[in-house]
């Protein structure tokens, strides 16, 4: 699994967060996002941007973009952040079903909220959740090292 992609909404908050934690410690893989809703064009949103700065984590080059059948096949699994996610990709493209897995998984496999235009601090909590989430799977996809 050396080809990642995250999907959320908007492809604005949460997904390009979690591309971000993921391609920062995992450098030998291709980490990418998409949203199922994006707004296409935009940068990642101010608060999450700065939240996430704040946690030395940055995206300053990222674009939204639509997920696509073509964008979900260039990947070997697709992590989203809530179960409607998996479904909308399911309903796009069937045969990627057995890609797409939350990102949660490892962490307690429960949606991650989407913190669009909500509160500095909920911002916060979905951050470290997303963190949390991303964090769990570096530690599986991993090389292990030699004891």
């Amino acid at each position: 699994m050396k080809r990642i992609l995250t999907v959320c909404v908007g492809n604005i908050c949460r997904s390009p967060i979690a591309a971000a934690i993921l391609r920062e410690h995992l450098p030998d893989h291709t980490v990418t996002s998409a949203g199922i809703a994006a707004v296409v064009g935009r940068g990642v949103d101010a608060t999450a941007a700065e939240v996430a700065a704040a946690a030395g984590v940055a995206d300053n080059a990222h674009v939204a973009r639509q997920f696509t059948r073509e964008i979900g096949e260039q990947h070997d699994v697709i992590l989203v952040l809530e179960g409607g996610h998996k479904r909308e990709i399911e309903r796009i493209a069937p045969e990627l079903s057995g890609r797409v897995m939350r990102l949660s998984r490892w962490s307690g496999d429960t949606d991650i909220p989407d913190p669009y235009r909500k509160s500095h601090e909920f911002h916060e909590y979905v951050f470290g959740l997303i963190q949390e989430a991303s964090m769990a799977w570096v530690s599986r996809l991993s090389p292990k090292k030699p004891e």
